[in-house]
C-alpha cells in the first residue's frame, strides 16, 4: 500500500521541465508551432507568449478560431485519436512552449490524479468558452462581438486601467475572429476610439469601460 506521506504530485515542475517525452521550445513571433494537416502526436502547453489557432477551408479562406494565453493547453485532439492537426498554431509573440508527447501525456494523466484534475479543469473551461463564443455569434451584433474579443485579448482591463493587446493585432485578424468584414471592424474601432474605449499609441490598448458596449441593449 502506498505511503500516506508520499509527496503530492505538482504538475507545474512537470510542465516546466525537460525530460522523457517532454521538451520546451522557444518560438519567434509569426513562427508556426504546427500546421494544419501535420501529424497530431503531442499536446502543447504555453509557458510564455500568445498562440493563434487558425483553420483554412478547402477554398483557401482562413479563419481565426482561438487566441491562447500562458497556462493554456492546445493540440489535445491527439488524445481522442485525432491523427492530424485540424488547425494551424502560430506564435503571435515570443513564446516558450512545452511539447509533451502523446504517450507521455496519456501515462501522466492515468498515473497522476492531480495532473488529470488540472487538465480536466482546463478542458471544461475551454468548452464553456466555446459555448459562449457560439452564443455570441448567434445572438450578438458584430459591434458587441468585436468589443468582447478586444476585452478578452486585454483580459478585461483590470482596475479600470488601459490594458495592452497584442502589439501587432490588425483589423484583418480581428475581422476573422469576430466573423465580419474589415470595413465593419474599422468603423467600430474608430467609434470605440472616439468614445475613449480604446487608444492607439504604438500598440492597441483597451479600457474596461468597453464592457458598456456589451451590456448596453
Amino acid at each position: 500500500m502506498a505511503s500516506r506521506t508520499a509527496q503530492r504530485f505538482d504538475p507545474q515542475p512537470f510542465l516546466a521541465s525537460v525530460g522523457n517525452g517532454r521538451t520546451i521550445v522557444k518560438y519567434q513571433r509569426g513562427q508556426p508551432i504546427f500546421r494544419q494537416g501535420d501529424a497530431a502526436d503531442a499536446v502543447f502547453y504555453i509557458h510564455a507568449g500568445k498562440v493563434q489557432i487558425t483553420v483554412v477551408s478547402e477554398q483557401g479562406k482562413e479563419g481565426v478560431i482561438g487566441i491562447l494565453d500562458p497556462g493554456e493547453f492546445f493540440g489535445e485532439g491527439c488524445l481522442a485519436g485525432q491523427p492530424l492537426h485540424m488547425a494551424t498554431a502560430s506564435a503571435t509573440a515570443e513564446c516558450a512552449i512545452a511539447r509533451i508527447e502523446k504517450d507521455t501525456m496519456i501515462r501522466k494523466l492515468r498515473d497522476e490524479p492531480t495532473f488529470s484534475q488540472l487538465f480536466m479543469a482546463y478542458l471544461l473551461s475551454r468548452n464553456i468558452q466555446i459555448e459562449a463564443d457560439l452564443v455570441d455569434q448567434l445572438f450578438n451584433s458584430s459591434e458587441k462581438r468585436l468589443a468582447r474579443v478586444l476585452l478578452m485579448l486585454a483580459q478585461f482591463g483590470k482596475d479600470g486601467k488601459m490594458e495592452p493587446v497584442i502589439p501587432d493585432i490588425n483589423q484583418e485578424l480581428l475581422a476573422a475572429r469576430v466573423g465580419t468584414t474589415r470595413s465593419r471592424v474599422n468603423f467600430f474601432m474608430n467609434k470605440f476610439r472616439k468614445l475613449g474605449f480604446i487608444e492607439y499609441n504604438g500598440s492597441l490598448k483597451v479600457h474596461s469601460s468597453l464592457l458598456n458596449v456589451i451590456v448596453h441593449d
